[in-house]
């Protein structure tokens, strides 16, 4: 599992949210949530934000660091 997927399943459940609880505060749609925590590859940063900051985060530029 991706960490952002990881991230967004577990603080969903730490606050106590279903995936329609977190799309209705978000603004985002139901479909969004569950292709964001089943890791879909092209999602729109704008919405991973919008759901993001329901729990006080965004997303940044992080440098790639070498495997």
């Amino acid at each position: 599992m991706t960490q952002l997927a990881k991230y967004v399943k577990e603080m969903r459940k730490q606050f106590g949210l279903t995936q329609v609880d977190l799309s209705q505060k978000s603004g985002v749609g139901l479909r969004f949530v569950r292709e964001l925590e089943q890791e879909k590859t092209t999602l729109r940063l704008d919405k991973v934000n919008q759901v993001l900051a329901m729990f006080g985060a965004e997303m940044t530029p992080a440098k790639i660091t070498e495997v």
